[in-house]
């Protein structure tokens, strides 16, 4: 069984990315089947409980405060509003409830919302997960306490990139929350975004660090960019699908044992291109209607898919009856319908849709 390293070396790395495209394919879906069932896709579902107004610069990102991108401020959700869609995600056949508040860090007057969220969700059978931005000293055991299983802090980008996109925190100040979040107990979700302009050498300066943290993440969401009219990225030059496949399965080879996930930007993926995805080493999607603030192929498409692949996520195993699935879908649609806006569309086209983050 291959093992598991953090001393990739830059050599190492870039002697990956520049293999034949069907070599590299080959070798990580090798690897891949080492560690996972390769027809097993795990599925989280992803809600906004606070959305917008973050006082952080993220050039990619629709929630800052320092771009007009149309987004509308929203309070913390109230937690029977959580609870709610925490069950239609379950019955829809999500495994893992990822909730996401568009902060720099969570203020103490908060966290004791936070932690009933958290703990409400934990006492239905799913998965915790939560980005809330950098934590305060205390922060991560509290969350730990409560039971979160999961937290979400990406690296973005290289150490080198980084300030090119982000002013507002540092790269030390994103390792610093994650040792955090281990030193608390609990698992780390943690990965980049692709296409923001970055050079080759950042993806691999990315990889090398996510594959660097002892032990490697649980999840890794490598996200492509999606570009909102309103922020500075929204000319950017788009991601070839193949690079974006091909970082997959670079990072499968070297964090074997991390579920890779496909996160913000998998619409721009035909089904194809997401067959390749999965063949690479992605093994983990997010599930449902739309990703925070961004599109989010719909999930009955995405079941479509993975009965057209065989892939059976050890979700979706556990509904029989598939009207009883595909009602349960239809309420997750309906439940999200007024909550959240999505902020890739012209004001002209935008309607109430379901929030997502990059995450």
């Amino acid at each position: 069984m291959t093992a598991l390293r953090h001393d990739w070396s830059s050599e190492e790395i870039a002697a990956l990315f520049a293999l034949p495209f069907n070599d590299l394919l080959f070798r990580a879906h090798t690897v891949h089947r080492e560690y996972f069932d390769a027809n097993d896709v795990q599925v989280s579902t992803l809600l906004s409980i606070k959305t917008g107004s973050c006082p952080e610069d993220c050039k990619y990102c629709p929630q800052s405060a320092h771009y007009n991108t149309g987004l509308e401020k929203e309070r913390l959700l109230e937690i029977s509003k959580v609870v709610e869609q925490a069950r239609a995600a379950r019955q829809a056949g999500a495994s893992r409830f990822c909730m996401g508040a568009a902060w720099r860090s969570p203020a103490d007057r908060d966290m004791p919302a936070v932690l009933d969220m958290i703990r409400e969700v934990k006492s239905m059978g799913l998965e915790t997960c939560m980005t809330l931005g950098m934590l305060k000293d205390g922060q991560a055991e509290a969350l730990a306490d409560a039971g979160l299983d999961y937290y979400n802090h990406n690296l973005d980008t290289s150490a080198e990139f980084y300030g090119e996109i982000i002013s507002t925190r540092t790269y030390s100040d994103r390792l610093d929350t994650l040792d955090k979040v281990r030193k608390a107990g609990m698992k780390i979700c943690c990965g980049g975004i692709l296409g923001m302009g970055e050079g080759n050498e950042d993806r691999m300066g990315l990889l090398q660090q996510l594959a660097g943290l002892q032990p490697h993440p649980e999840s890794v969401p490598l996200n492509m960019l999606v570009k909102v009219p309103g922020t500075p990225l929204e000319a950017v030059e788009d991601l070839e699908p193949l690079e974006f496949i091909r970082v997959i399965a670079v990072a499968r080879i070297m964090m074997p044992a991390s579920r890779i996930r496909l996160s913000a930007g998998r619409e721009k993926l035909d089904d194809t291109a997401q067959a390749l995805a999965f063949f690479a080493g992605a093994n983990s999607i997010f599930y449902g209607d739309k990703l925070l603030t961004t599109g989010n192929p719909e999930a009955q498409k995405d079941q479509t898919l993975f009965r057209k692949l065989g892939i059976n996520s050890r979700q979706t195993e556990a509904v029989v009856d598939e009207s009883v699935h595909q009602a349960a879908l239809q309420d997750v649609l309906a439940a999200n319908q007024s909550l959240f806006q999505d902020a890739t569309r012209k004001d002209s086209e935008r309607s109430r849709k379901p929030c997502g983050l990059v995450i």
